[in-house]
Formats: structure tokens, sequence, C-alpha cells
């Protein structure tokens, strides 16, 4: 009887202060199934490191396809990878400790095709990331008010299936297109019209191959 009260107490002063923060064992966890899931969750979304990058960030402002501003100014592409990587895991750290749930923050597709294509050639880099804070900001109020999560309920679930699909179906047509199995095919007055399958019609090329 001894043995057994000392073998419990040794049990519960043995615990982790990580298992007893994020109260792991009271969930139902282990603290090795957790690294496995955050492992996961990791690979899952390492794609908007490198995604973000290309979408915002140009290599040159003579890239005939660099994102420019009013101003002519580019985001380089190092340091939009390296601002991507950065907030992604601050904020996946930050939301963990404080609201002890294992979630991951990054940065989301759509706000930034629509920033890169049609915003910013309008206005300058500064200030189309201050649109960026300004939709933070209300997004924030929507959420506390509750009238975010009344909005998302009341979009039905064909149509959230169909947002997720369309997302990555439009993740797929980049990679197919850097990979050169896509290619644009302009018209004569230059405007984007619709793919042509690799280039020429031929995908005999190393990155399809590799593709």
């Amino acid at each position: 009887m001894a043995q057994s009260s000392e073998r419990k107490s040794g049990t519960a002063t043995g615990t982790s202060f990580l298992d007893t923060y994020f109260k792991i064992t009271e969930r139902g966890s282990t603290v090795s199934r957790e690294v496995r899931g955050g492992v996961v969750t990791f690979v899952a979304m390492a794609y908007i490191v490198v995604l973000n990058p290309l979408i915002l960030g140009s290599f040159s402002p003579d890239d005939a396809t660099a994102k420019v501003d009013v101003l002519g100014n580019i985001l380089p592409v190092n340091q939009v990878a390296a601002v991507t990587a950065l907030v992604a895991g601050l904020m996946s750290i930050v939301f963990g400790i404080v609201a002890n749930y294992p979630f991951a923050i990054a940065a989301g597709l759509g706000i930034n095709t629509l920033l890169a294509v049609t915003i910013a050639p309008q206005v300058t880099w500064p200030e189309a990331m201050g649109l960026v804070v300004i939709d933070g900001i209300i997004i924030v109020i929507l959420a506390v008010t509750g009238f975010r999560t009344a909005v998302f309920n009341a979009i039905p679930p064909e149509l959230k299936a169909a947002i997720a699909a369309g997302i990555g179906a439009f993740i797929a047509l980049i990679g197919m297109v850097d990979a050169g199995f896509v290619r644009r095919l302009p018209d004569a007055a230059g405007t984007t019209v619709p793919v042509g399958l690799g280039i020429d019609g031929s995908i005999a090329s190393w990155p399809t191959a590799v593709f």
C-alpha cells in the first residue's frame, strides 16, 4: 500500500510543466502525440512560406512578372519569406500560450493575391499594408461581437467545401505554372487568355519531368 501511494505521488509530482500548463493529459493526449501533430501541421502549412513570397514578392523591378506598386517599388522575395515565417511562428506560439489551443496561425491565401494584383499597383506598398492592418482590426471587431461567427454559420456547407476546393485548385495551378506544366497564352493585345499544356503544347522539358 505504501509503495502504491509513493508511485502515485511520484507520478503526480513528476508531471512536466508542459503537460500541466497545456493540460495535455487532462485532454486525453500525450506530449509525443502533440509533437507529432505539430510536425504534421507544419508540413501541411509550410507551403505558405514559399507561396506567399511568390505572390507578394519579386526578385527584381525589371522582371516582367514583378509586382510593383504605383511608385515602381517591389517587395523582395527573401524579405517576404523571412517575415512570413517569423510571423507564422510567433503568432502560433502566442496563440498556444494565451489561448491554450494547438492552432497554427499563418498568412492566408486570397487577400495576398488581391493585394499584389489589384491593390498594390494603385497605391504604395506601405499604404497597401496599412489596408491589411485595417482589415485585421475590422475582423477582430467582427469576431469579438460574434457577427463573424453568425456569418460563417450562415454559409451553406456546400459553399464551404467549394471554397476549400477552389483554394486547393488555385495552389495546384500555381505549382503547374511554375513547373512549366501549364503556360499562359497571351493574345495579340498581350492579355492573358486560357492556359495551354506545357510549352507550345509540349511537356518534354525537365521542369515538367520533375513535376
